[in-house]
Formats: structure tokens, sequence, C-alpha cells
């Protein structure tokens, strides 16, 4: 499985690459940033996050795409511009049909560190082991988008069966609710 992380952000949206499947060894394909500058538009810079994820797209042709999942914070501008590079994310994953993910910035920590109060540097240096890297991926919006795609990797395959369990019962319920009823049979009455 190949899975494009996406650390989302508008002055640094970080993004990397990972193949694997959950209990084998992973392999980082690519890790880095799309970088806007701060004096810019807002248009332009979310043209060129765009740009940015197209290329990465283009270029690792990944099967899913995790996206940090845009969390409440106490600067409204930053989680503005969070979600708005999120958006971009998911909207370029949507137009090539790419299925997307979205993880809690705990799920994440939990899934790499086995913590879900973990700190950047813990998330770093996670990473860099799993990966079997030499040093942590700089700067940190890089190596928190490894760290998606490595949460994804291992977090898929029992998501897939909840959702698939989730389905089967829905199915039932609604064949049950739509199932033809029958009249009682009445015995032999006559009039």
């Amino acid at each position: 499985m190949r899975v494009l992380g996406v650390d989302p952000g508008l002055t640094r949206c970080g993004v990397g690459v990972v193949d694997g499947v959950a209990g084998r060894p992973l392999t980082m394909v690519g890790v880095g940033v799309v970088r806007t500058p701060a004096d810019a538009e807002l248009s332009h810079r979310l043209l060129a996050v765009e740009q940015g994820l197209e290329q990465w797209l283009d270029e690792h042709r990944p099967e899913f795409v995790a996206v940090e999942r845009v969390f409440s914070q106490h600067n409204v501008s930053t989680v503005m511009g969070t979600a708005q590079a999120s958006a971009v994310a998911m909207l370029c994953a949507a137009r090539r049909g790419i299925p997307v993910a979205l993880h809690t910035p705990s799920e994440v920590k939990a899934a790499v560190t086995g913590t879900g109060r973990a700190d950047k540097a813990q998330v770093g240096a996670m990473v860099t082991r799993l990966l079997r890297l030499s040093a942590p991926p700089k700067p940190a919006d890089a190596a928190d988008a490894l760290a998606l795609a490595i949460c994804h990797i291992w977090r898929a395959p029992a998501q897939n069966r909840l959702q698939q369990a989730v389905d089967r019962h829905t199915a039932g319920k609604t064949a049950q609710r739509t199932a033809p009823r029958t009249a009682p049979a009445t015995k032999g009455r006559t009039a």
C-alpha cells in the first residue's frame, strides 16, 4: 500500500509517501514540504499548495491520501489556514478518485509512539526509527506527514474490517425494513 500523508498548512504543508503493509517493515518513498510565501494573497497560496500536491500525486501515485483532521485551536487564523490547506489536499485526491482518510493528531501520535500525548520530537524520533532513516526529517511538518502515512497503513486494515461490519449490519437492517410483509395465515375459518 502506498500512502501520501499530508500535514496541512499554508506556510508549510508537510508531505510524505510511505510504502508498506501492517506488520511488515515500512519504506519511505519521499518526504518534503510545499511552501508558500506568508505575504502572498490567500488565493495564490492555496493555488501553490494545490500545485505542489498535484506534483506529489503525479510523481508518487499513492493509493490513499491521509490528511491530518483539523482540530479546534485558540488561534482562528491558524485553524482557518490549516482547514483550507486540508480541503485542498482532499480536493486533489478526490479529483483523481484516491480515497482520503482523516486522522486526528492524537490518533497519529498514539499509532506511531504509543501515546496520544507525544511531542514533536518523540514523533520525529519514532518516524526515524520506523522508517530506518539516518536522521529525523526536517522540518517537523515533514515528519508529521510521514507519521500520518504510517498511521494510515497500520490503522486501515482494522478500519476496513470495522466498516465492512457496519455495512453488513446496515444492509441487514435495510433488508428487514424493505422485506414484503405477509398477512398472517388464518386457520380454516368458514363463513
